[in-house]
């Protein structure tokens, strides 16, 4: 006798209460093995699998694609038991999102284009895409659902591009992608709408309207006129919804204007011997060290000096807490939005370990995979806005951290080196704090070893 067991969406852990389902990895009759991923979700920190802990015949799913689910809402039901079900039937007890389960995950059956796949009764089944982000195949072509199928795979990685796309009954098939390798984003799709929809509204009249005979209009009480004024419909436009990670980022920074009363302060620095110094340790065959893992190091050993920076304000106790760690976060742009993901106790590594530590982080935020613990705890943020080519910025202070460091472009600017005019390679480094944690002067002091290392990297050299 078969046993129904209901799987609910388990604890994410971090302070998050719910999660968007984004797709669906089983079909109602099909047989699933303990431990094997069932939905895809997407909560305000990452994007990840849940696998469910019992083994069966999926007998029911609960929630649409697109559906926000709390925390303890059914996600699934799974009949345990049956004879026939080749497959393991007890639970694993083991859900926690984003961290696997104790043992290995079952591997999901995968469907070949032109494979059907189970679906429930009086219902047909509906193509199945191969989805390579799921498994870190970051830049790997998806075939996506119904209206995305074509004779080859169709280059989007993102399953809500593919989504968004879906609902607004446009064909990927006709885009052409911006991305690399023709890869379609997010941005492809919206301005694909809107050319739609800048093509469907109705032509305007080039010629002038034909005015009424006087007599006949009729004069307008301002009552009236009032009262169409305020019933008037709200200005057309694209209504895009504060949830998921753009929700988070819009909560968080709203909290961080509200409490903390941030200063912004900024010096322009020659980092012309710090480009030479990285290019001579990248002279070697060894692994290559990135620039953003030397302004870490420097980070790191400015916050050993003014540690007010590395801290958090407890306002119930209306204390400063100074922290023993460096976690340092660092801000990534990827097609879902920006993302701020953790190195943690940065303090300990060095160049080298750091440059691997970026890279692994930077790829996981742009295929979706970072769990909540790289995204949460960190102590002090390091933002290189360069890379957009801006030069400045005043960054708002990522709550509930004290500081963070903002760094420019860096580019070919005159410069006065050893008191003659010259052509020197510039940044512009900010520094905005939380004037609670300190005042000007400790600002003032932590911003000015960062110049002077930039400038002068032996003296990061004589400071370790």
């Amino acid at each position: 006798m078969a046993q129904v067991l209901e799987f609910k969406l388990p604890d994410l852990g971090e302070g998050l209460t719910e999660a968007e389902i984004v797709r669906w990895l089983v079909q109602v009759g099909e047989v699933v093995a303990v431990d094997q991923p069932v939905v895809e979700v997407e909560t305000a920190k990452a994007m990840v699998e849940v696998p469910c802990p019992y083994g069966g015949v999926v007998t029911a799913r609960f929630g649409e694609e697109g559906t926000e689910l709390p925390v303890g809402a059914p996600l699934i039901t799974v009949a345990v038991g049956e004879p026939a079900s080749d497959v393991q039937t007890e639970g694993s007890g083991n859900v926690l999102v984003g961290y696997g389960t104790s043992e290995a995950p079952a591997r999901r059956r995968r469907v070949r284009q032109g494979q059907p796949t189970p679906a429930p009764a009086g219902r047909a089944a509906a193509p199945t895409g191969v989805f390579g982000a799921a498994n870190g195949q970051v830049g790997a072509p998806e075939v996506a659902d119904g209206a995305d199928m074509a004779d080859g795979p169709v280059p989007v990685i993102s399953p809500l591009v593919r989504r968004l796309a879906r609902v607004n009954g446009l064909d990927l098939r006709e885009l052409s992608g911006s991305g690399p390798d023709g890869l379609i984003l997010r941005a492809d799709v919206e301005y694909a709408l809107r050319a739609l929809a800048a093509t469907a509204r109705p032509a305007t009249p080039t010629a002038e309207p034909q005015m009424a005979p006087a007599q006949t209009a009729a004069p307008v009480p301002p009552a009236a006129t009032a009262s169409a004024t305020t019933t008037a419909p709200s200005p057309a436009g694209t209504r895009v919804p504060l949830k998921g990670i753009r929700g988070a980022v819009a909560d968080k920074l709203s909290r961080s204007r509200r409490e903390i009363p941030d200063a912004t302060c900024w010096v322009d620095a020659d980092a012309t011997e710090l480009m030479r110094a990285r290019t001579a340790m990248n002279a070697s065959d060894g692994p290559k060290i990135s620039l953003l893992a030397l302004l870490a190091r420097i980070c790191t050993s400015a916050l050993a000096r003014w540690p007010e920076l590395n801290s958090t304000v407890d306002t119930e106790a209306r204390e400063v807490v100074r922290l023993d760690q460096v976690h340092l976060g660092f801000a990534a742009q990827t097609e879902r939005g920006l993302v701020v993901p953790v190195v943690r106790d940065a303090h300990t590594r060095d160049a080298e370990s750091l440059t691997a530590e970026f890279a692994r982080l930077t790829e996981a935020a742009r295929a979706g995979t970072l769990t909540p613990r790289e995204l949460t705890g960190g102590t002090f943020t390091l933002n290189n806005y360069g890379v957009f080519g801006v030069d400045g910025s005043t960054p708002i202070i990522n709550h509930p951290e004290a500081a963070m460091l903002g760094v420019g472009r860096i580019v070919p600017k005159p410069w006065v080196h050893e008191g003659e005019l010259a052509v020197r390679q510039v940044v512009q480094l900010s520094l905005t704090f939380d004037h609670r944690v300190c005042d000007g002067g400790t600002a003032g002091g932590f911003l000015r070893y960062v110049a002077d290392c930039v400038e002068q990297p032996a003296v990061l050299l004589r400071t370790l």
